[in-house]
């Protein structure tokens, strides 16, 4: 008898969980639950929209539309706040994030949130869209459904993405548009599978939004019968390139004005609802004295789009939509941007058309007006294949293929000239959220099951009875076997199974208490799916069949084992997981293609001191010096909302900023808030930077370590050199007042390897620096040590001989080599630094004789609390085949 227990898994939705066909079955009800969601969308708009334009016409559109826009914005955002505060904005950034893998809520809770938001923004009169709502809600409830019907995680990405499609396509009635916006912005992936889901769930979101009686954008018939008699001529094509290029230009502009208002409304510290309600009421005012046509969004679409107004006319509407769009997204409300940039290229389109007209009298304002749209559709999100196609499908001619892409183009080249990257990641970097394109091994997708199983298995088979059953047991460490019967696995039977069968029935064989229905997966599964279904059956093992033949089983110790291996075979630093950050405080921009070097503010004590070296190094490598100050944020709260006070942190950086106007050198400083202050600091670094400079204080921290957390991963993970300062207040450093006439005496403690070249690398930029104490007239020099133990009888050091000429070549003070015989290494260099009165001393951190332990024991440690000089570690940037 089957167990009660094994109903759930009789279904084999382990198994299903894995097939395509299922996965597109799950994609075409995401597309018909998409299709719904947008007409229901597409209806409240409506009504709440036509309510509002009924009440302004009876009491006055200067009280019913300020009014109206001020309560329904103010509900909009208490709403949003209060329930799922994720729901605000666009929602394409949103989604565009999730599907680069970070950790944003999506859920039917963001999904009813948006809504309502959006019914409300949208019917109390912003000038923004519904498509990015929609493509938010399709791809919310698509994570929903695939939370409640057992997929896999790397599928429900897939499913994610055909959620939004879907959306899309559903919104404009474009199927193929909404296809290419998931392939060309949101994941940038044309895998079979990515294809199919998507293609599948804008088909069907598509007809169920047709089947319902709407072709949305709601284009004029004049428009659609003229636009099927466009005209194109060859003498046309300077004036396209001319409608690009503005489009381009206005629509870099308008991504720039976007930002500023976000920028704005952040530093006035208002909540959600305040800003929407002030954007609804400003937006209501300012409608309330424009032509009533201006009232409803979808009649000034069908106005601007039939050209029956004069350039004038159509000039003020561009103008007042732009700035009116810029002030409803950059509150946060919840609208999208497709409906807002196609009405301001059409506007533009026919403005140009209409300077067109008078130098090419055959012209047709009507395709400028629909290449307007896709151009400046291409100009502020960035993807003219589908601006190219959403416009193609819904006028379905062929004559403005040309046209469209000539303008799109254009407006791309133009828009990406001017302001690089679309505005949706432009959106997510003021969140602190970057995407960047990262090169990290996906351990969990490139490994299978057939490499990760044990292939000797121990079975049984199904005619054994509990006494025969019973030794066998007993001489094995396993809990559970596989039953085969004639070779074919039929089976799992565990020790749990055991206890159904009465002490009496000692007769009754394997097959009659065994699991009959089993999870099973094939040879060529990935590791990620693997497990998935051990996590969602909670099973602790899974067996590898092939055409029902047993080939080998897999543990969670397996998956962990093959996992780690993989990681330590494949990179020579750890992965990093991406984390947000959000920058408070900059100066200016940094020129990326100027070498920098990185200056790590924590301490205001050493701040100064950590300027001097960099400044010395900067000016020997001519380099910029970037000072990054990183705030750490413990709150669960999203990091632009977060109060935190940064004035001591901006004294401080504007101190510093003007010691490098006195230096003569540039000085660029940040502050940015974080979650994860080493992962964010590596997102900052290349391995074209000059180095990263960190204080350390000379000790171990509280938890043991050497260096503390950040400063542990930065020195492993880094991929530029990496500098420890350890400075010195009793002895502390100056910048010479004389560069040529050096006053510094080093110590080079030496034993050879690459680190400890790098570290010879940076000394002759330290002569820039003297003491600033007195001594007694000690002559400048540069000292390399070598200690070596004394039962190596050493004659010949090859090591020093080779560091002192290559440091002839770059110094002109004097270059000695030290060699000492002596037990312990710590006690000789400490007196050396003290007898010779050393100012600093600089060494490699080095895996070599010497400094064996100099990163992970206490020979950087003891030297820097032994002696009251500045000492400066060096680890050079990795190269191949080179470990610490």
């Amino acid at each position: 008898m089957i167990p009660v227990r094994n109903w759930g898994i009789s279904r084999r939705f382990g198994q299903l969980s894995l097939n395509r066909n299922y996965l597109i079955v799950e994609a075409c009800i995401i597309g018909i639950i998409s299709g719904l969601s947008a007409l229901f969308l597409k209806a409240g708009i409506g009504s709440l929209g036509s309510y509002r334009v009924a009440l302004s016409h009876q009491y006055g559109a200067w009280l019913i539309l300020p009014l109206f826009g001020l309560v329904c914005g103010g509900l909009a955002g208490f709403t949003l706040q209060t329930f799922a505060s994720e729901a605000k904005g666009g929602g394409v950034p949103q989604v565009k994030a999730v599907l680069a893998q970070f950790p944003l809520p999506l859920s039917w809770k963001v999904a009813i949130a948006k809504s309502i938001g959006t019914i409300l923004v949208l019917g109390g009169g912003l000038t923004l869209g519904r498509r990015g709502p929609t493509v938010h809600i399709g791809a919310a409830l698509a994570a929903q459904l695939s939370q409640w019907l057992p997929i896999t995680p790397d599928h429900r990405r897939q499913m994610i993405a055909a959620g939004a499609a879907a959306g899309l396509a559903a919104g404009f009635n474009t199927p193929i548009a909404g296809v290419l916006f998931v392939v060309e912005e949101l994941m940038r992936d044309v895998s079979g599978l990515t294809l199919e889901t998507a293609i599948v769930a804008s088909f069907t979101g598509s007809v169920v939004s047709r089947w319902f009686g709407t072709s949305d954008l709601n284009l004029p018939s004049e428009l659609l019968i003229a636009a099927n008699q466009s005209y194109f001529s060859v003498k046309e094509i300077p004036l396209y390139l001319i409608l690009g290029a503005l489009a381009g230009g206005l629509g870099a502009f308008f991504n720039r004005g976007i930002l500023t208002v976000l920028h704005f409304n952040r530093r006035m510290r208002l909540n959600l609802a305040t800003r929407m309600a002030i954007a609804g009421m400003i937006s209501g005012i300012v409608i309330s004295f424009l032509p009533s046509f201006f009232r409803d969004n979808a009649g000034l679409r069908d106005f601007l789009l039939t050209g029956d107004a004069g350039w004038e006319v159509i000039a003020i509407a561009f103008v007042a939509h732009f700035g009116l769009s810029l002030l409803a997204y950059g509150s946060g409300a919840p609208g999208g941007l497709f409906a807002p940039t196609l009405v301001l290229g059409t506007a533009l389109g026919y403005l140009v058309g209409f300077c067109a007209e008078a130098l090419i009298p055959e012209a047709s304002q009507y395709t400028y007006a629909l290449a307007g749209m896709g151009a400046f559709f291409t100009g502020v999100v960035r993807v003219p294949v589908t601006a190219i196609v959403i416009v193609f499908e819904l006028t379905t001619d062929f004559n403005l293929v040309l046209p469209l892409m000539l303008a799109s183009v254009t407006a791309f080249i133009v828009g990406e000239g001017m302001f690089k990257g679309s505005i949706y990641e432009h959106l997510l970097e003021a969140s602190g959220i970057h995407l960047k394109e990262q090169n990290n091994s996906r351990v969990l997708m490139d490994l299978t099951a057939a490499q990760v199983m044990q292939p000797d298995v121990e079975t049984i088979e199904s005619h054994l009875t509990i006494d025969e059953l019973l030794p066998i047991l007993s001489q094995s460490p396993h809990r559970g076997f596989p039953v085969l019967e004639r070779g074919k696995l039929v089976g799992v039977l565990t020790q749990g199974d055991l206890g159904q069968a009465s002490p009496n029935q000692r007769d009754i064989t394997v097959g009659e208490l065994m699991q009959r229905k089993i999870i099973t997966v094939a040879p060529q599964a990935s590791l990620s799916d693997v497990l998935y279904l051990l996590n969602r059956y909670q099973i602790s093992r899974l067996p590898v069949v092939e055409q029902n033949q047993l080939r080998g089983i897999i543990t969670r110790s397996d998956i962990i084992r093959a996992e780690a291996q993989k990681l330590l075979g494949d990179s020579e630093h750890a992965i990093k997981l991406r984390e947000p950050s959000y920058c408070v405080y900059r100066t200016q921009d940094i020129d990326r293609h100027q070498p920098k070097l990185w200056v790590a503010i924590a301490n205001p004590n050493t701040a100064e001191a950590l300027l001097k070296i960099a400044y010395a190094i900067a000016k020997d490598k001519n380099a910029i010096i970037c000072c990054l100050h990183i705030i750490e944020v413990s709150a669960p709260c999203p990091l632009p909302e977060t109060a935190i006070n940064t004035i001591p942190e901006r004294q401080l950086l504007q101190r510093l900023e003007k010691l490098g106007h006195q230096w003569g050198v540039a000085i660029h400083t940040q502050i940015i808030l974080a979650h994860d202050v080493a992962a964010v600091m590596l997102q900052q670094l290349s391995t074209d930077d000059i180095g990263l400079i960190l204080g350390w204080q000379g000790d171990r921290n509280p938890a043991g370590q050497l260096f503390g957390n950040v400063i542990e991963v930065l020195v492993k993970e880094a991929p530029c050199d990496v500098l420890l300062a350890k400075t010195s207040h009793a002895h502390p450093l100056k910048l010479a007042p004389s560069p040529s006439i050096p006053r510094l005496r080093t110590l080079c403690p030496i034993s050879g390897g690459h680190n400890a070249q790098r570290a010879l690398e940076f000394v002759p930029a330290l002569l820039r620096l003297t003491p600033d104490v007195r001594r007694y007239s000690l002559p400048s020099q540069i000292c390399l040590c070598q200690v070596y133990r004394p039962k190596h009888q050493m004659r010949h050091f090859p090591v020093l001989s080779s560091a002192q000429t290559k440091l002839k070549e770059y110094v002109e003070i004097p270059v000695i080599p030290l060699p000492i015989r002596s037990r312990v290494i710590i006690d000789s260099l400490i007196r050396v630094i003290k007898e010779e009165t050393y100012d600093v001393v600089v060494m490699g951190a080095s895996s070599d004789s010497l400094l064996q332990q100099a990163l992970h024991g206490n020979i950087p440690e003891a030297i820097a609390k032994g002696t009251n000089r500045t000492v400066i570690i060096v680890r050079g940037k990795f190269e191949k085949d080179l470990s610490f």
